[in-house]
């Protein structure tokens, strides 16, 4: 998925663990060949040319479309899994993927606690020891190893950060009404939600709407809190953002 991805897993016996991560590895592995748009092979590619019905798909690539058509929906648009014509979910694979393996390690038993991190876009669940809570350090966009905030949630089981923005990549969200990078006064918007795949559709799509539209937007999601870094380092927030901060 042209990323890394890392693993934490807290409790749980080791062989069993280990088991798990294997599986979760492949997983990963076995999501990218499905979904991969760089590779001639992949069942979107091949989708996407035409060589194949959804139905012969894997399971999967439906559920994966669901979920972009779902984030679109509700998006108004702003998050579009196509490009150019073509299939392109890779808006969504990472967070699904990530969010799903997260689920398999966690019900290994006697595990009470897993983060799976893939590119900076953090699944978490349960806990990594009894009376503490997983915290996230969010990156300052502005300030290279810099934080703008750490995000924790005491008492909350499953929860998830995902943070859409130019500071590691460049300018490579795409406007979906242009098919052009998206022009934006933003430089990050982070979004605390419950599972990391539509978390991670919300960053992108509320980047792209730009600060002024994209908090509105973020404020009227029920699950969904946004901090929003614009490029003159003006930071803003959704007002249940703060129960989250540390």
């Amino acid at each position: 998925m042209g990323t890394v991805f890392s693993f934490d897993v807290r409790g749980g016996d080791p062989g069993a663990v280990g088991a798990a991560l294997e599986e979760a590895v492949d997983g990963l592995h076995g999501a990218d060949a499905v979904f991969s748009t760089h590779r001639e092979d992949s069942e979107v590619s091949r989708l996407g040319r035409g060589e194949l019905e959804l139905s012969g798909c894997a399971p999967e690539v439906a559920e994966v479309l669901r979920l972009a058509a779902e984030a679109e929906r509700v998006s108004g648009g702003w998050f579009s899994a196509r490009y150019r014509g073509a299939p392109d979910p890779t808006g969504v694979v990472k967070g699904w993927a990530a969010e799903r393996a997260a689920r398999r390690l966690a019900a290994v038993d006697g595990v009470r606690g897993v983060v799976v991190n893939g590119g900076g876009d953090v699944q978490l669940l349960g806990a990594p020891e009894p009376g503490r809570a997983w915290r996230v350090g969010v990156a300052d966009p502005l300030r290279a190893g810099g934080l703008a905030a750490v995000v924790s949630a005491a008492g909350a089981r499953k929860w998830a950060v995902a943070t859409s923005g130019t500071a590691e990549r460049g300018a490579h969200i795409v406007d979906p009404r242009t098919g052009r990078p998206a022009v934006t006064d933003l430089v990050s918007v982070t979004v605390v939600g419950p599972g990391l795949a539509l978390t991670d559709c919300w960053a992108t799509a509320a980047f792209a709407m730009g600060a002024r539209e994209g908090l509105a937007w973020l404020e009227s999601l029920p699950d969904a809190e946004g901090l929003l870094i614009t490029a003159d380092g003006e930071a803003r927030c959704t007002r249940g953002l703060g129960a989250w901060l540390e």
